[in-house]
């Protein structure tokens, strides 16, 4: 069973300036899920992705196997995550001559995972015969059927998907989740015919939430920072 991890880091960051290399817990960013990724024993190959010399330096030095040069048409503000996990694969199998049976992104930016959550999320999708890939998320603290709601086109409020009875609780409503950026994974065949990270026979691995914060403000990454420094260590 050969399996690969994907991390993606664009250089280019409008909410927080080069979060992806930002010290946290007096590392850079991306160290910290390239260590959690060695410290699972789970991979082949750890590649790392992105436009950036700066962070494949950084990469490189903290142990990815795989340094991959993202190309520019790949790292605008309005390039897709899939297309860039499809392009790290394909030169990762190329540069080993090796056919991965499944890849596993993570993101950087949501390092509070732990490695618990990355073996028994592999572990899941991989004693499910059926499923094409798996995405994580953690519990939603807004309802669409309750408490989440859209202004219509005429300028009124409702709810953002209604159902057939009336809910009074929110703990009535259909389950939801927050996608936390956190884990993704394919089995190989899924990965290299999709379009989109949802398919057919897509599953969810569900984290909680104090291990689900993706920093895409100054104040995720304070969020994060305290939640780091509180645990001491992010493995």
């Amino acid at each position: 069973m050969n399996r690969l991890c994907t991390i993606c880091a664009r250089g280019g960051s409008k909410g927080v300036e080069n979060k992806n290399i930002r010290l946290l817990l007096e590392k850079p960013l991306i160290a910290h899920t390239i260590n959690q990724a060695k410290e699972t024993g789970l991979f082949d190959h750890i590649a790392v992705s992105s436009d950036s010399e700066e962070i494949l330096k950084v990469a490189e030095e903290f142990g990815a196997s795989l340094i991959i040069k993202r190309p520019a048409e790949l790292a605008t503000d309005y390039a897709a995550k899939l297309p860039v996990i499809q392009h790290c694969m394909q030169n990762a199998e190329e540069m080993t001559a090796k056919r991965f049976d499944y890849i596993l992104d993570m993101d950087a930016t949501s390092p509070l995972r732990s490695i618990e959550d990355i073996m028994k999320s592999m572990a899941y999708l991989e004693c499910n015969e059926k499923a094409s890939n798996l995405i994580t998320g953690a519990p939603a603290r807004r309802s669409p059927y309750f408490n989440l709601v859209e202004i219509n086109e005429s300028g009124y409020v409702d709810l953002s998907k209604k159902i057939d009875h009336k809910i009074i609780r929110r703990q009535d409503s259909p389950k939801c989740y927050d996608m936390n950026a956190s884990i993704y994974i394919w089995k190989r065949e899924a990965l290299i015919n999709s379009n989109s990270i949802f398919q057919d026979k897509t599953i969810l691995f569900e984290m909680p939430e104090e291990r689900s914060v993706d920093i895409d403000s100054e104040l995720d990454f304070e969020f994060v920072s305290f939640l780091a420094g509180k645990r001491g260590i992010l493995l």
